[in-house]
């Protein structure tokens, strides 16, 4: 009970210079919240140095993760501070490799989230450019834990580095689950956005049937989302082809997506073609897309414009809702002065 007492007197401590961090006495709290051995005010306090920019407050952090790894499951269960420690150290440019190895390293067991620890330990060496980032990324890369190879499959990409090309192509033949798999397309086609790299992941595309199992459709929508988010000038051609010969539904919401996120004029004016002549679902999935442009009143307005061509009210309902409240006042002005 005490300790809890304790904690939350830290926490209301820290509440209160929080809209000032800068000040003498600010720095002082700070630095004893680094030192209460609570991972909690630890956390919270790293978060704010790090907003605050305190870059003289960085040799207390890298004291206090060095407390926090003497007996890291005991003192700091759930890598609370050992995280947030390192999160702030990477934001503030820190470039000692001694403690961002550290965290690579750290493998906490079932009750220990390490992963999300060891993901921005790798983006510190990757950021840093360690001179053996590469076999880290790649230890972490087999790690048991998906994040873990998530956070890996990041930092390659953060690297920049051909180097990391086939550890992704390696990961993404072996397989895994469909969130990993699409930080391994992601990463690939940004690093090396070659026929290849390209051919590799359209090989993931094809799905047999309707009665695929779901993490094969969730393989498929990876790969397709991979491309939407690549913007490469071959992604709008391939997504369209894959859409139209697909007739899962989920499948071909998913495609809609994917080909919002490619942000060109080729996708829009897809999408508005679907919206105007495509089957009634088609149209809602596209409209849906199109919410990525919810502030961009002329485009709205040619949704509307195109929904009113089709004659479909129960599209226009749905196309308001997809718009920024701020954009759907102006685009009802301007609609009513149309029709002036």
């Amino acid at each position: 009970m005490a300790k809890s007492r304790k904690l939350e007197s830290l926490l209301a401590q820290l509440q209160q210079i929080r809209p000032n961090p800068t000040t003498p006495e600010a720095m002082v709290l700070l630095r004893q919240l680094l030192t209460s051995k609570q991972p909690v005010a630890i956390a919270q306090a790293a978060k704010l140095i790090a907003e605050a920019e305190h870059y003289n407050l960085i040799p207390d952090m890298v004291a206090a993760f060095e407390w926090a790894m003497i007996k890291p499951k005991e003192q700091d269960p759930g890598c609370i501070a050992k995280l947030k420690l390192a999160d702030a150290l990477y934001r503030l440019d820190y470039s000692n490799e001694d403690l961002f190895l550290q965290g690579i390293r750290y493998t906490g067991g079932s009750n220990d989230r390490s992963a999300p620890l060891q993901s921005v330990c790798a983006l510190g060496l990757a950021r840093m450019n360690y001179p053996d980032v590469m076999s880290e990324l790649a230890d972490l890369l087999a790690d048991s834990e998906p994040d873990a190879r998530i956070g890996s499959a990041r930092a390659i990409a953060y690297t920049g580095n051909l180097s990391g090309v086939p550890l992704l192509r390696l990961r993404i033949k072996l397989g895994d689950s469909a969130p990993v798999l699409l930080e391994c397309f992601l990463a690939l086609l940004q690093l090396s956005p070659t026929q290849s790299s390209i051919d590799l992941v359209r090989s993931f595309l094809v799905i047999q049937s309707q009665a695929e199992d779901r993490e094969r459709t969730d393989i498929v929508e990876a790969a397709a989302l991979a491309f939407g988010e690549s913007r490469l000038p071959e992604a709008f051609d391939i997504l369209r082809t894959w859409w139209h010969s697909v007739s899962i539904p989920e499948l071909r919401k998913t495609g809609s997506i994917a080909i919002s996120l490619i942000r060109n004029d080729e996708s829009v004016s897809f999408l508005l073609s679907v919206i105007q002549s495509g089957t009634l679902v088609d149209a809602k999935n596209s409209i849906a897309a199109l919410s990525v442009y919810s502030e961009n009143q002329a485009l709205w307005q040619l949704v509307r414009e195109r929904i009113e061509q089709r004659g479909e009210p129960s599209l226009l309902s749905m196309a308001n809702r997809s718009i920024n409240p701020i954009s759907l006042t102006s685009l009802s002005q301007i609609h009513d002065s149309n029709r002036c």
